[in-house]
């Protein structure tokens, strides 16, 4: 099957693996021959609660990608919220969530700043819990919910 992509981007802190990092993953998979991995660095992921280290979330998310058979990727350490993107005119898509699709938009003012075509912004729907509310990191550390969304209070 012919895929519509060379080279797509996905970036995000990854913590607490969870159905919502697998759909934005998969969506990605679907789409491209290759899919560009971006993890928040510890440094640049402090910003949010504590979290598991960078190199936690790096080998679940490998774990994740192997069990699938997915091949064709490579993963990056991200030091802003932009990676690579803002540079390389390879990338011709980005695959992002309803929550994280105004820093995409903002990815393709760069480019186009930089004279970089735009990419074309794929954006999924935010996986529910069973309580219809997203599934999020935060969410799982607070222990309101599990991975897949299942209510725990």
């Amino acid at each position: 099957m012919t895929k519509k992509y060379k080279l797509v981007a996905v970036g995000g802190t990854f913590d607490k693996f969870h159905k919502g990092h697998q759909t934005l993953l998969e969506k990605a998979f679907k789409v491209a021959e290759t899919v560009a991995i971006g993890v928040t660095s510890d440094k640049f992921a402090a910003q949010k609660d504590p979290i598991e280290p960078c190199q936690t979330r790096i080998e679940n998310l490998k774990k994740y990608l192997e069990k699938k058979g997915y091949e064709n990727f490579y993963i990056e350490k991200l030091e802003d919220p932009y990676g690579p993107t803002i540079n390389d005119k390879k990338f011709e898509a980005i695959i992002v969530s309803e929550e994280t699709q105004p820093r995409a938009e903002k990815i393709n003012k760069i480019r186009e700043e930089k004279n970089l075509p735009p990419m074309d912004i794929i954006t999924i729907k935010m996986v529910k819990a069973e309580d219809g509310q997203p599934i999020s990191s935060t969410r799982i550390r607070r222990g309101e919910i599990d991975k897949k969304g299942k209510i725990l209070k």
